[in-house]
């Protein structure tokens, strides 16, 4: 969904190429296009399996510009999983609602994001990547990639939010 929320906000594809669903609570935008539909979902599935087994330590939203391939902005999402739960499968005592909130908040600072941000003025793309421990069997499928930096970056951080499992910090 937040992937979903910045590939809106930010304008990489027109705002009739989403539709409006309901979820955490407050309304948000889908892409229809089903080649990016496919893609984010491949990659939701493969990122669920990771997060499941306390592999995954950050997956970072990169906007290019189409023409140059330079790297525009960086959307980081750390992700610190509570090795005990993984081991033990003893979640922590949280709400589904305080959980739910904390969602919230990041969504609604994704959307608020763009008041203080550049503007877009080119057409752009974009790419998921995956940090995960070293040692994990990565599909084929997936390609070894650099950073994707941004020289002299300015950064922005918003809220993080806590599962009973994840603590997830957004920059």
């Amino acid at each position: 969904y937040a992937a979903n929320s910045i590939l809106y906000n930010r304008g990489i594809y027109p705002e009739e190429q989403f539709s409006k669903v309901r979820k955490y609570g407050i309304p948000m935008l889908l892409i229809q296009d089903e080649a990016v539909k496919a893609y984010i979902s491949s990659i939701t599935s493969q990122l669920a399996e990771w997060l499941g087994c306390g592999k995954l330590q950050r997956i970072v939203l990169v906007i290019m510009s189409k023409a140059s391939s330079e790297v525009l902005e960086r959307w980081n999402f750390n992700i610190e999983t509570d090795e005990e739960v993984v081991l033990k499968g003893v979640s922590r005592e949280k709400s589904d609602k305080e959980i739910m909130r904390e969602i919230q908040v990041i969504m609604r600072q994704i959307a608020s994001s763009i008041t203080y941000l550049p503007c877009l003025d080119e057409p752009c793309t974009f790419e998921i990547l995956a940090y995960t421990d070293r040692d994990l069997s990565v599909p084929v499928t997936w390609l070894e990639s650099d950073a994707r930096l941004i020289k002299n970056a300015q950064v922005v951080k918003l809220h993080s939010f806590d599962t009973r499992i994840h603590r997830v910090g957004t920059l």
